[in-house]
Formats: C-alpha cells, structure tokens, sequence
C-alpha cells in the first residue's frame, strides 16, 4: 500500500496521522476523501498489512481507528498488539451492533479507549478522532519530559561523580600528608600528638584547604539531591537573581591559596535566570574551574577571572540576550580543540583526570533551559565562556497553554 500526498509532506513530523484499518476498500477511500481535509489519512485492509505499517511508521501513527469483524485476526487483536508496541498511539474501534459484547470488553480490558458504531456519524467521528489525536499528543510529550528528566538526572549523577572526586582526592592527600608526618607523643606529654610542618603554618593551611574542598563536594552533593527531587516536580516559575548566582560560587567554591584575589566581577546588569539553581550553581562552578586550572597551567604576571552580567547578541542579527560571562586571561585554547567543545567530550587534561565532559554539561543544562553557551579564544588569547539566556518574554512564549 502506497501512502497518500498528505502521508509523504508530514513523514518527518512526529506522531500526527490517523489509520483506518478496513477490509472493505470502499470503506478505506470513502474515510480517506471524507477526513482528509483534516487529518492525515494512513490506510490498511487488514490487521497483517496494519502491523506491517505500523512496523515502518509507527511514530507517525498517533490515532488507530479499527473495525472489528475482519477476515483472519480481528480488530481486538491489533489493539492489543498495538497497546503494547506503541503505546503513545490513541485505539478506536469501529463496531457494528452485532459487536457490542466484543467491544465492551475491548474496553473494560483497556484496550481501546473509544467505540464508534457503524455506520460512523462525521460529527462524532470528527470529534473523537480530535481528542484521540490530542491524547497521543499528550502521551508523546509525556514520555519525552520522562525521557528527559531520567537523561538530566543520568548526566547530572555522572558529572557529579567526576566533579566529586578532585575535591575528595585533595582532601585524601592532605590527611595522607599529615598521617605520614604524624610524629610519637613525646614522653613528658603523652596526650599530646605532633605533626611534622616544613613550614610554619602548613598544617593549618592543609586543614583549611581540605576543610573548604569536603564543604564544597557537600554542596555538589546537596545540587544534585536537589535536582533528583525537582525532577518530579513541575518546574516553577524562576525568582533566582544572576547576582545572587554568583555570589554563592564565590561564597562556597573552594579556591586555593590566593586563587580568590584572582576574581573581579561587574553585576550591575543583573536579571534573572531561568531553571533551578542547582544546575546552573554546576555550571558556573565549572567555568571557574576551568578557568582556574587554565591559568594554573600558565599563570600570567597578574592572573584574572572576571565575571560579568551583560546583555549580548549570540550572533549578527539576532537581538541581545542576557549572558553571565566568564573571561579569564590564560593561553587560550587551540583552535582544533575550540571547534569540538560544547559538541563532544575533549579535554587537554587527560593525565590529571580530566574527562571533557564539563562543557557538554553546560550546553546541555542551557539547552534545556532555552539557551545557549558559546566559546570564544584564540592561543594565548585567553577565554571568554557566554552563557545566553532567553528572555523573559520568550520563554512565556515556549511555555505549553
């Protein structure tokens, strides 16, 4: 069976079309002409050819209209086929009088959502196939948030594993340290221990350093029980200020000896951001940390990270947005490199544990928020890291009414 016009201009479109299995030909042309003014028409003349259909061009299908006496199988049995393989389709039957036992326990066994009796009245016919195509709909965006929040929260655990484990290594080292320098009490004051310093002080800054890096992997923890516990809520409407955002990465991330000295920020342009505050807290704690171990890598004589609240356009034409930026003044990034991040994991940090995967999660986490992240350098030209967010008055436009 060949698929009409209509079929071939909307095949690239997600579930959309109606399928009428008939055994009788002139019952499939008459619904085809009657309902193709509104609907995309796919037909079948049996159950066999309706599986096969179904087998190529399922998601297109969104509503399943059946009659039920049919040579062979009949048309209880494709819906029950039909419910367990595409279950995002909405099934209607198409019953004679005759069949009204058949179909009421088609129905009571929840296997077709609506009965139609021969012959079809267009108005009713017309209105169910509406609400069996808002159904599907329905079901299809559904399955796709679930999809999504279990993708969210599968990259949000493995990015946290990974963020996790620099801070806990660090602080394994430092107690590793002392352990080893850890010295006998001595006899006159038996309750009393010693650590052995090479410096004076460095005990303390040990302690100190592992001290901010354990609070700042409970906070990573903390974001992610967050996120864990949103993603079965609606999302709600967003109050968290830009300011707000970045005040809390300076307040908890745990810098080195001096690193803090290297950050400035201009917040003048704030405003405020869409999504959760856990993610974003991940992003931006990211770009910092890249940014830092890039400057570690090849400090300059006077190291900076600045942090901005800017309004800028992602490209010609297009009108400004509102962008948090991250600038640092290190070597840059290579071009080779710079084309691929954001895209796929790429990391020049391989041999001290780096994975390449940070980026990728800051582009999907704007994503789903409705924006966008660019990346901007050039060797030894530093970096600039744009975060684009949508305006208010856009993401009211993409919200569902």
């Amino acid at each position: 069976m060949k698929p009409d016009a209509a079929g071939l201009r909307h095949a690239a479109l997600d579930a959309h079309a109606v399928l009428l299995v008939d055994d009788e030909p002139q019952a499939l042309k008459w619904f085809a002409r009657l309902y193709g003014d509104e609907f995309v028409v796919l037909t079948a003349s049996g159950v066999t050819q309706a599986l096969a259909l179904l087998a190529q061009r399922g998601h297109e299908v969104a509503v399943l209209l059946t009659d039920y006496s049919m040579p062979g199988q009949d048309g209880v049995a494709l819906l029950s086929a039909v419910r367990q393989e595409h279950p995002h389709v909405s099934r209607l039957l198409v019953s004679a009088f005759a069949d009204k036992d058949v179909a009421m326990a088609a129905v009571n066994q929840g296997q077709v959502e609506a009965i139609l009796e021969k012959p079809l009245d267009e108005a009713i016919t017309r209105q169910a196939l509406r609400e069996a195509l808002a159904t599907s709909r329905q079901r299809t965006r559904d399955k796709a948030l679930i999809e999504r929040r279990e993708a969210t929260l599968r990259e949000t655990l493995g990015f946290l594993a990974h963020e996790v484990t620099t801070p806990l290594a660090t602080v394994s080292g430092y107690l590793t340290a002392m352990r080893d320098r850890h010295q006998e009490a001595l006899a006159c004051k038996p309750e009393v221990a010693f650590i052995g310093q090479r410096r004076p002080g460095e005990v303390k800054a040990m302690l100190d350093a592992a001290l901010r890096r354990s609070d700042y992997a409970q906070s990573l923890v903390s974001s992610f029980v967050q996120t864990a516990r949103d993603a079965y809520h609606a999302d709600s409407s967003a109050s968290l200020r830009a300011s707000d955002l970045v005040q809390a990465v300076l307040d908890e991330y745990p810098f080195d000896e001096g690193e803090s000295g290297w950050l400035s920020c201009d917040l003048e342009r704030d405003f405020t951001l869409p999504g959760r505050r856990d993610l974003l807290y991940l992003v931006i704690c990211t770009l910092v940390k890249n940014a830092l171990m890039a400057l570690r890598s090849a400090p300059p004589a006077q190291p900076r990270v600045h942090l901005v609240l800017n309004r800028a356009s992602p490209a010609p034409g297009l009108p400004p947005q509102a962008v948090i930026q991250v600038i640092d003044n290190g070597p840059g990034i290579a071009p080779d490199v710079l084309q691929r991040l954001t895209h796929e994991p790429v990391t020049t940090r391989a041999a001290s544990g780096g994975s390449g995967m940070g980026l990728v999660f800051c582009q999907r986490v704007m994503t789903s928020m409705g924006g966008t992240i660019e990346v901007r350098s050039g060797p030894d030209d530093g970096a600039v890291v744009n975060l684009y967010f949508p305006s208010i008055e856009e993401r009211l436009n993409e919200e569902p009414t």
